[in-house]
């Protein structure tokens, strides 16, 4: 019985040219697709305006360095705070730097000197990469203004520290090597998802309410969990390597077991969510309207910490949730199973939740189909 249920679901799937568009094409096509729009990774170049209330030497030199920065561009010099601001209202410049009167006194009192920093929040990467370059100029003019000092105190002037930047994991620091990981994990889940959807409501539309033994519900979900893990180890095994994206020395053993166990959650999770579409068309609207609010609840793009406690809870019901912290944490940041067992045991718990869900749903006797 699971046997003959397992190679009628493959015959089901290679017969219908959207499921397996969903399944296997769209997996093939986003793995090109979608890390070409972060080819270029980190950006550079980024527009600041700065207002410099100072007018002294030490805050030419500091509007000099910024000019000089490869991440970032002085497109303008106000006189006020508010004139730069409305830059960044208007989206003409993605941070501003103030220096503030007195400046430079301060620094040659051995006082400290102060910068305002602002940045766009409604575009982080843009806003932090230009704020990084600020700060690096901003610790040039530093550094030279304690060799200036130790000099005119006759103090020996030892080097100044220099500081080496190693980043662990994401050691490009780029915005598709940061996206992309998390993505793939969240593609799987939405093709193995709309997939088995778009199939069960296929059928029902031809057959009615739909009715499975045991065996024959576990031969449909183990065929779908092959379709599932050889998506995982294609995306894991080649297409991380192929586009350069960071990869760890983790166990291969933990991979495995970790992709099995969030391949069933997602398999069940969609059994699930299956029973209840009747029409075809369904499935396809639903996945256009859920994959970014997905995305954002799964804590890679928006930190779990800001998030409302509720909708935090809520959204450990999604596999993607565990599932995508669980397979980024061993694949990119070679964590142990050990490290990640709050993951295990959510993505057991979604297994046992959906998995009873879809039993109880496809046991129940079909319904005799009305004439007409």
């Amino acid at each position: 019985m699971i046997g003959r249920a397992f190679l009628a679901t493959f015959r089901l799937i290679l017969t219908d040219s959207t499921a397996l568009m969903l399944l296997i094409g769209s997996a093939i096509l986003y793995s090109f697709f979608y890390p070409s729009a972060y080819s270029g990774e980190v950006p550079t170049r980024i527009a600041i305006a700065v207002v410099d209330m100072d007018h002294s030497g030490a805050s030419r030199s500091l509007v000099h360095k910024l000019s000089a920065l490869q991440q970032a561009e002085v497109v303008a010099r106000t006189v006020s705070q508010d004139a730069a601001l409305a830059w960044i209202a208007d989206r003409r410049a993605s941070a501003v730097v103030v220096i503030p009167e007195g400046f430079e006194r301060h620094i040659l009192r051995g006082e400290q000197g102060t910068v305002a920093l602002y940045g766009n929040g409604a575009y982080l990467l843009r806003s932090s990469t230009a704020l990084a370059g600020v700060g690096a100029a901003l610790g040039a003019v530093g550094r030279d203004s304690a060799t200036s000092q130790a000099m005119a105190l006759g103090a020996p002037a030892p080097p100044p520290l220099a500081l080496i930047q190693r980043p662990l994991f994401n050691t490009r620091e780029g915005y598709g090597s940061t996206v992309f990981p998390g993505v793939t994990f969240l593609i799987i889940h939405q093709t193995l998802l709309m997939g088995l959807a778009l199939l069960a409501a296929t059928m029902r539309e031809r057959q009615g309410a739909l009715a499975f033994s045991p065996g024959g519900l576990l031969g449909i979900g183990l065929a779908f969990f092959v379709v599932g893990c050889a998506n995982v180890a294609y995306y894991t095994g080649f297409v991380f390597w192929f586009q350069d994206m960071p990869r760890a020395s983790g166990s291969i053993g933990a991979l495995m077991l970790a992709a099995a166990l969030f391949v069933a959650a997602t398999v069940a999770a969609a059994l699930a969510l299956a029973s209840v579409f009747d029409l075809r068309e369904r499935p396809i609207q639903l996945w256009i309207i859920t994959s970014v609010p997905i995305y954002f609840l799964s804590g890679l793009s928006w930190p779990v910490e800001a998030t409302p406690g509720w909708l935090a809870m809520l959204a450990r019901l999604l596999p993607t949730t565990p599932g995508i912290h669980l397979m980024v944490g061993i694949n990119q940041m070679g964590a142990s199973l050990a490290e990640q067992k709050g993951e295990l045991f959510n993505l057991c718990g979604l297994l046992l939740l959906y998995g009873t869900i879809a039993f109880v749903r496809y046991s129940a006797p079909a319904a005799p189909r009305r004439a007409g």
